[in-house]
């Protein structure tokens, strides 16, 4: 008589053999010969939770996101320079125009962490396509601008959807490219920073003059549209969380510790000891308090806390806000030097200012092969050192009436965030763990934009407020911050001295 046994060996299958419901289905149809029935969702989850395998070339993703990074970034020195034209165009006052440009700094550093933080779980391809074409369509609506407010809103809108690819750039980069060779790739990706700025100004003066101020948009939104096919077509697809959760009580917090913070620093030069001032500067301070006890006690935290006490990432960042508020402060400070103290024209001044753009394009992609040889550490100290001396040449041609040592300062400047942006930025990116290099890389970002502004607010009302000697205490300031710069730099360690803490995936 034939136990239930025997009728398992009649079909082939042994008793300590996995049964078919515990096999995955290419191994079922090897096994049994049975092509499975598999749930048409369950598979297309399946193939959607999957990330694409990387077989793109590593350079060829590089020169795909520098291409969105030009179309994103070369509007803004010549945006800025028209806004004469703009306010002239929509009948409005210049003041109610620098919204224009602030409005959309303020809402890209308050969109990157989230989106960051998305990207690091959906997928940081998705998060970069679909924010560059957020931003050509908002790009493209700008054209058709009625009035000053509407002009801000849409200008904001694309800052929001361009603030996608900022985080997703850079985690991309670092996921194509292995720890050791990620310097020479951010130097590459500092270029088109440098450059896209300068050739907007360069090719887009004439073309305002010529037809006007709408035209800088209704170039910039094809380019952006174009990059976006190409990016579709090239980019590979990064690994994902398996956990799709999303702090968003912490990146409530987080924004309205910012907007608090930003606010007080645009308003603190206007309205004195305004009531206002004192409830966003308390705003600023319960958020934030708010968000370091969120992000301690919640199971997935939009910026880890850990990440700011690991040593490259903290001296790093803390690096960046000193270097930025000395850079950008200076960068806010000069034009108005060079006309108030040399007469120099709007349009030679815009000249002018074109030397420290053009210098640090050329140097940033240089020094980053020079810091995969000699290290990161040491770029970052001498940039930030360059950055002093900079701030001191500002100095001696403001206080003694040089124009040529002015000058020299630019390039001496431009020379500094060569050498010191790509270092730092790679250190940073070393030290985040693979899974939150969207958020990490974001954090960064942010906090350098959040001390770019403090720049510009403090060394312009140093600089206006003191009067005849304003612009002499102005470069004072920015030399203090740059100095402490160089003290956070020279904190860093280099790959030899401490590996980068990075979880390694199979290709």
């Amino acid at each position: 008589m034939k136990g239930p046994d025997d009728g398992e060996q009649d079909h082939g299958v042994a008793r300590d053999e996995p049964q078919s419901a515990d096999l995955e289905p290419d191994l079922l149809v090897e096994f049994t010969g049975e092509e499975p029935t598999v749930a048409w969702p369950a598979w297309w989850r399946a193939r959607r939770a999957a990330p694409r395998p990387h077989r793109r070339s590593p350079w060829l993703v590089l020169a795909v996101v520098m291409a969105g990074g030009f179309a994103t970034g070369f509007s803004v020195t010549i945006l800025t320079v028209s806004l004469p034209d703009v306010a002239s165009s929509l009948d409005a006052a210049p003041s109610e125009l620098v919204f224009v440009v602030t409005g959309p700094f303020l809402a890209y550093a308050l969109a990157m962490p989230v989106l960051g933080k998305i990207g690091d779980v959906h997928g940081h391809r998705r998060v970069y396509l679909l924010g560059l074409a957020g931003f050509a369509v908002a790009t493209g609506a700008s054209a058709f601008a009625w009035d000053a407010p509407s002009l801000i809103v849409l200008r904001t809108v694309a800052a929001l959807a361009g603030a996608a690819t900022g985080p997703a750039s850079m985690a991309m980069i670092m996921h194509a490219f292995v720890p050791a060779e990620r310097a020479k790739a951010i130097g590459w990706w500092s270029l088109v920073a440098g450059a896209a700025p300068v050739l907007g100004l360069v090719a887009g003066g004439p073309l305002v003059d010529a037809v006007g101020w709408r035209a800088i948009f209704a170039v910039q939104a094809p380019l952006a549209a174009v990059a976006v096919v190409i990016a579709a077509w090239v980019l590979p697809e990064t690994t994902r969380r398996a956990r799709a959760f999303i702090d968003w009580w912490g990146a409530a917090l987080l924004a309205l510790a910012t907007v608090g913070g930003l606010g007080a620093l645009q308003l603190v030069g206007t309205v004195g000891a305004d009531p206002i001032l004192l409830v966003l500067l308390a705003v600023a301070a319960v958020a934030g308090f708010a968000f370091a006890r969120v992000e301690r006690r919640v199971e997935v935290p939009l910026i880890p806390p850990g990440l700011l006490r690991t040593r490259n990432f903290g001296a790093s960042v803390a690096a960046q806000w000193l270097f930025s508020f000395a850079y950008m402060g200076g960068y806010i400070v000069t034009p108005v030097l060079v006309q108030e103290a040399f007469g120099l024209s709007v349009a030679e001044a815009s000249l002018a200012m074109v030397i420290r753009p053009l210098v640090f394009a050329i140097a940033a992609p240089v020094v980053g092969y020079v810091a995969v040889n000699v290290g990161e550490r040491r770029c970052a100290v001498v940039g930030s050192v360059l950055l002093v001396a900079a701030m001191g040449t500002f100095l001696a041609g403001a206080a003694w009436g040089v124009l040529g040592l002015v000058l020299a300062g630019l390039a001496l400047g431009g020379l500094a965030n060569g050498a010191a942006s790509p270092s730092l930025v790679t250190v940073a990116a070393n030290a985040i763990p693979h899974e939150d290099l969207g958020v990490g890389n974001a954090a960064q970002q942010m906090i350098a934009q959040i001390g770019a502004v403090a720049g510009m607010q403090a060394m312009s009302l140093t600089a206006v407020g003191l009067g005849g000697n304003g612009f002499s205490a102005a470069f004072v300031v920015g030399g203090i911050a740059a100095a402490g710069a160089v003290v956070a730099a020279a904190g860093l360690r280099d790959r030899g001295a401490a590996r980068p803490v990075l979880r390694v995936e199979p290709a």
